[in-house]
């Protein structure tokens, strides 16, 4: 019988969605106002959830106060009041959409939890704008 448990966390993080292959006017017709040359931020709300069977003797699929304490070292520390183009490793070559982040996040997540375990990323943007990462 496998179980989730969700850890919820917050960080605010600035970008700037563009294609530096493109001009001006391609970027702004493709990426609106996310493309603008000054970033413009977001109010992240991550959600994390690792899925397994509860060990036995704890009755845990994991400590969820280590999960805390993993995604703070290794994601919050690394994005939280950053400008994701110009202060992060992980954008240096990358467009940071919500998609591409979502991604990195769960990369650097799966590296700290024990490979037992299912992972799954869901990271919202705004509101009523969020991705899920992987699907299925």
């Amino acid at each position: 019988m496998k179980i989730a448990i969700c850890r919820e966390e917050h960080f605010n993080a600035a970008h700037r969605l563009y294609n530096p292959e493109w001009n001006r006017e391609k970027n702004r017709e493709i990426f609106g106002k996310c493309s603008n040359e000054n970033f413009h931020g977001h109010n992240y709300k991550l959600i994390v959830k690792v899925i397994g069977t509860p060990d036995p003797e704890t009755g845990y699929v994991m400590d969820i106060k280590t999960l805390k304490d993993i995604i703070r070292k290794h994601i919050i520390k690394r994005f939280d009041h950053k400008n994701l183009n110009l202060d992060t490793e992980a954008f240096k070559e990358k467009n940071p959409t919500v998609e591409h982040l979502a991604i990195v996040i769960w990369n650097m997540l799966r590296g700290e939890i024990n490979k037992k375990l299912d992972l799954k990323v869901i990271l919202y943007e705004t509101e009523r704008n969020f991705v899920e990462y992987p699907c299925s």
